[in-house]
């Protein structure tokens, strides 16, 4: 499929999605970007902006098969892998999976779960199969995981920790619609008989993994590969920083541009791919010093400032 294709059903599928879901399109553009990626996405925001609206949106017009796990307190790891059960009429176990089991998995409040069940979930996302009772199973391809936390009510939850954080390729936040968004919302609800609205499939099995391959052509010249390590290594050095961005990290960066690319119907990668998207993807990777964290230094502040200071290579198309 050529870049001037794939950015045609990128759009169509954003356009489906946005059918459904009032928020800015970058934001879409950077969930569609974890996905083509190869990567997962972590929402952070507060209840009610669309977070599971915009998950569900996503599969659907994907064509693929979607399920959610709400995470609770003691949800166990088998909630969500599946397990064995025993049948009466074979006497036979047999394997009853888990929600895992789908295409595009909403991780709902993730941090609400022990780390025993987020660990379960983490490390299938990383190796895209699941070991249940001693047997790996591989999970089902593609395999897009979207995990959701509130930033607000963190009574009774389990953040996060820094290495589990690394596993999504990009942290982002809907954010409320302004007025003329807002307004926009109610008047599409009165023009429905349903309280959620609803969105088509745009794609099909062959053609998602089309595009999902499509960030594998995109060339991404020298310097653009030295910019990302730049920007990699001054997180490390900024003094407000405990633990800057990893190599996995810088990795991340690298192929997230490139899906960039490919859905702005671009055979190359340009600065501009890197400085849109390395807040999303870098800001979740620090880990603050002490004085910052009690300064509330924010981690996307520290990115932007990184940024500011390194030296953009100029591109030839």
């Amino acid at each position: 499929m050529d870049v001037t294709s794939v950015r045609d059903e990128c759009d169509a599928v954003l356009s489906e999605v946005e059918s459904a879901v009032i928020t800015d399109r970058e934001f879409l553009e950077t969930v569609l970007v974890g996905f083509l990626a190869d990567g997962h996405v972590l929402l952070e925001d507060v209840p009610g902006t669309g977070k599971t609206l915009t998950a569900r949106s996503v599969a659907t017009a994907l064509g693929l098969e979607f399920s959610r796990v709400q995470f609770t307190p003691d949800l166990l790891p088998t909630d969500v892998l599946g397990t064995h059960v025993f049948n009466e009429k074979t006497r036979e176990f047999e394997f009853q999976p888990g929600p895992i089991f789908a295409n595009v998995v909403l991780a709902d409040e993730i941090n609400r779960a022990p780390p025993k069940t987020q660990a379960a979930l983490l490390e299938a996302m990383e190796e895209g199969q699941a070991t249940i009772d001693g047997e790996t199973m591989e999970l089902p391809d593609p395999f897009f995981v979207i995990a959701t936390q509130n930033p607000v009510d963190q009574e009774g939850t389990f953040p996060l920790p820094e290495a589990q954080m690394d596993r999504f390729v990009a942290k982002a936040g809907i954010g409320y619609p302004d007025e003329a968004g807002e307004l926009d919302l109610l008047r599409r609800r009165a023009g429905r008989d349903t309280r959620s609205p609803t969105v088509e499939p745009v794609l099909d099995d062959e053609r998602v993994q089309a595009v999902k391959q499509a960030p594998e052509d995109v060339r991404v010249e020298g310097d653009l590969l030295q910019y990302m390590v730049s920007i990699a290594r001054a997180t490390r050095e900024d003094r407000r920083v405990d633990v800057g961005v990893s190599p996995r990290g810088t990795q991340r960066l690298f192929e997230a541009a490139r899906a960039r690319a490919a859905v702005k119907g671009r055979e190359y990668v340009v600065p501009e791919d890197v400085k849109r998207l390395a807040p999303n993807v870098l800001a979740h990777r620090l880990v603050l010093t002490p004085d910052a964290a009690v300064e509330n230094v924010a981690k996307r502040d520290i990115v932007d400032s990184v940024l500011d200071d390194v030296s953009v290579p100029t591109v030839e198309a």
